[in-house]
């Protein structure tokens, strides 16, 4: 397949263009800004995909510039999926990236599809918009939804969290700030998210929303305790108040029955074995 790929030079993007290489497709990059209409336009016509992979997004939770979450993710994605729809031939399969942050604070766990979403910051927000507003093509355009939880791996920015605590390890920090210490995630390796979509690319049902999860949850805590122990070394942890978010998710775990019930089971790296792998990453050892 043609693959075309927006946020290709972002985190996922780079492992993803990688990943459908390695199986096989041509993925292409886009490089025209998702706010610009007509480079949009024309760029997305001259390369005429089979598929699309939207992964372009503002994903840091903790961004600035509150406006800047829906000028890209809603405007940017509704400015791509006006190009898609202008194409001779509509692709086959179009993934939108969603979120797992638009299910909120929820008693419900894990979370499955079904789950009423309930976004608590605008990040989430602007997921959930785009997702309604896509659904306005759903008669031109073969589109379907991943919500995707957590995930991480070498090369991700220390905006994020795990990427942080690695740094300080990697570097042999005698002291890291911190918000709060006892939120549960999944920590999934972005090759299994990576993997999944390109199943899903072939597999997915048009319209459907599929959460990319594991079911297998862990606490902040328990991360850096592993990193203490792959390392040999420990450092002072300080909460400091500035980082803890009022509206903060406590505890965000998925079902993945629908998604293995469509894509089988997909390889999953553990977290010491993720941890070890951006730890040298960190440290310049590959």
């Amino acid at each position: 397949m043609r693959i075309l790929v927006t946020g290709a030079d972002g985190f996922t993007g780079r492992y993803f263009l990688a990943a459908a290489e390695a199986s096989g497709h041509q993925a292409i990059a886009l490089h025209a800004d998702l706010k610009d209409k007509d480079a949009l336009k024309s760029e997305v016509a001259s390369i005429a995909p089979d598929a699309v992979v939207h992964l372009a997004a503002i994903s840091f939770v903790g961004h600035a510039d509150t406006v800047a979450f829906y000028d890209v993710n809603v405007i940017g994605t509704l400015n791509l999926l006006d190009a898609l729809a202008a194409l001779p031939q509509a692709p086959r399969s179009v993934l939108l990236a969603s979120s797992a942050n638009v299910y909120g604070n929820c008693e419900t766990s894990p979370i499955t599809e079904t789950q009423p979403p309930a976004p608590v910051n605008h990040y989430a927000m602007s997921k959930l918009a785009m997702e309604h507003m896509a659904r306005t093509y759903a008669n031109r355009l073969p589109l379907f939804f991943v919500r995707p939880f957590n995930y991480t791996g070498p090369g991700q920015v220390e905006s994020f969290i795990v990427p942080k605590l690695v740094a300080h390890f990697a570097r042999k920090a005698t002291v890291i700030e911190l918000g709060n210490l006892d939120v549960e995630r999944e920590f999934n390796d972005v090759g299994f998210v990576c993997e999944a979509y390109l199943r899903l690319l072939d597999k997915a049902i048009l319209g459907e929303v599929y959460n990319i999860c594991t079911d297998a949850p862990v606490t902040l805590r328990s991360v850096i305790a592993l990193l203490e122990e792959i390392t040999g070394h420990r450092m002072q942890i300080n909460v400091n108040p500035a980082f803890v978010r009022s509206n903060e998710i406590h505890r965000l775990c998925g079902s993945p029955k629908k998604l293995l019930a469509v894509a089988g089971e997909i390889p999953l790296p553990g977290l010491r074995d993720t941890l070890e792998r951006m730890l040298m990453h960190a440290t310049g050892a590959v």
